[in-house]
């Protein structure tokens, strides 16, 4: 048994146990705590925790552990807030035939697909992910189940189904068409009457502006956020036009960069901060067009045994079967062109103002839940030159403002929860250590405990 299935065996073991476990008071003591905030990082660090939250935030010296309190060891390594994935598809697990796949797995979605999803983004540091596009009961499903402690994995923000100009039979339970306002409404409704947080529009630019307006408007009347794809200019135009609050993947295919109206709309946009009801939020999930022929060339990653965690042998056998030419995919043609114009998008976005946050569109072909968001950090950082701590804040701070959940996560601080993760060593020099994380503490419960 390798150290992963151990852990993974461990995680679900905890939940039997899950209300002693988070009764427990606890102290993480010694690590150096990069808490969120942007700040120089806190060295020799104490975070007292009570329950799923923390009580109190304080250094060794200046903050003593009371009697009756569990200490955890942090020493030498990194503490963070729990990290959020901004971008995952959890019906989705790295397999390269869409059309397969949504016909042989549709219904093990609930039982084994998602559930498996969230348990290896959370054993990868993952404690909140933005869940965008599957179908609305299996998502309730899987959403409650985690949130009443019976199967492990992240916080979940969830869209449901994606709301789109025009879809096709086969996909219907998982993409919803809307032709008229009255639709848009009635959609958007459903959707928040289901639980759900946030709405997932594609294709604005394809709708009459009356309905996709009617959508936007209609999420934010019901505490709703609105995430827009941005493959094309035009959708990007519309999104701006009625007021998304969020713009997902890079986009524009090969294009060498973002037109020049829309760069003066963008910087028009983030001109207006809060006014307009806060920052103006993209999530480039570039990591994987970056990397593409680099696993193309190296395939060995995809062989690490992380992603196989909650599948059944079936499903992992299927898996490997259709990534055994990852060079030989249509779905990935066009990404070798499209390699040398992320550089120059990435800073557009970052010279227009943008917050970026990182996401990856985790589980579509060779993606693995277990994988993806560290490699967009290490992307970022790495190839972007994005600094490390603005990376740390897009992964925690800035998802939990956008969602407007500050008050409980995205930093670690009295009051918040206690989802916090460490790592061995210096991710501020060195951030690809945060493919091994060895601590994963969510809501005060460790699901996963460093090995010294």
């Amino acid at each position: 048994m390798n150290r992963f299935t151990k852990t993974v065996v461990a995680a679900i073991a905890s939940l039997m146990i899950a209300g002693a476990v988070q009764a427990d008071k606890k102290a993480l003591v010694g690590g150096r705590l990069i808490d969120g905030f942007g700040h120089r990082p806190i060295a020799n660090s104490v975070i007292l925790i009570d329950g799923d939250t923390i009580e109190a935030v304080g250094t060794v010296g200046s903050l003593d552990v009371p009697e009756g309190y569990t200490v955890i060891s942090t020493e030498g390594m990194d503490v963070l807030p729990g990290l959020w994935e901004n971008h995952a598809h959890l019906m989705l697990n790295g397999h390269s035939d869409y059309e397969h796949w949504d016909k042989t797995y549709k219904d093990r979605l609930a039982s084994e697909i998602m559930p498996a999803s969230a348990l290896q983004l959370l054993m990868a540091g993952i404690t909140s992910a933005r869940d965008l596009g599957a179908p609305l009961a299996d998502t309730i499903s899987v959403k409650s189940r985690i949130a009443s402690g019976k199967i492990a994995g992240p916080r979940l923000f969830t869209s449901g189904p994606f709301i789109q100009h025009e879809t096709y039979p086969e996909v219907a339970h998982f993409r919803w068409a809307v032709k008229t306002v009255a639709e848009a409404k009635a959609r958007v409704n459903q959707l928040a009457d289901a639980g759900m947080d946030i709405v997932k529009l594609i294709d604005q630019d394809l709708m009459d502006l009356d309905v996709a307006q009617a959508i936007v408007d209609t999420a934010h009347a019901r505490g709703l956020k609105v995430v827009a794809h941005s493959h094309r200019p035009n959708e990007i135009r519309r999104g701006l036009e009625i007021g998304v609050d969020n713009f997902e993947h890079t986009g524009l295919t090969t294009a060498p960069a973002y037109p020049d109206d829309i760069m003066v709309m963008l910087k028009e946009r983030t001109a207006t901060g809060r006014v307009a009801g806060g920052p103006m939020y993209w999530t480039p999930t570039v990591e994987g067009l970056w990397n593409y022929q680099l696993t193309v060339d190296n395939p060995e990653k995809l062989d690490n045994t992380c992603w196989h965690a909650g599948l059944q042998p079936d499903t992992i056998a299927d898996i490997k079967a259709s990534i055994q030419k990852p060079g030989e995919f249509g779905y990935s043609a066009l990404t070798p062109i499209r390699r040398p114009t992320l550089k120059r998008k990435i800073a557009q976005l970052r010279e227009a103002g943008l917050v970026l946050l990182v996401g990856t569109d985790s589980g579509i072909p060779m993606k693995f839940h277990c994988q993806s968001t560290w490699n967009e950090m290490a992307a970022w950082v790495d190839v972007f030159d994005i600094p490390a701590m603005d990376t740390i804040r897009a992964a925690t701070y800035w998802p939990a403002v956008m969602m407007g959940v500050s008050d409980k996560l995205g930093t670690v601080s009295k009051g918040k929860y206690a989802d916090i993760i460490a790592v061995k060593g210096d991710v501020l020099r060195y951030i690809n250590l945060l493919q091994d994380v060895d601590m994963v503490m969510k809501g005060g419960a460790l699901y996963k405990e460093a090995v010294r």
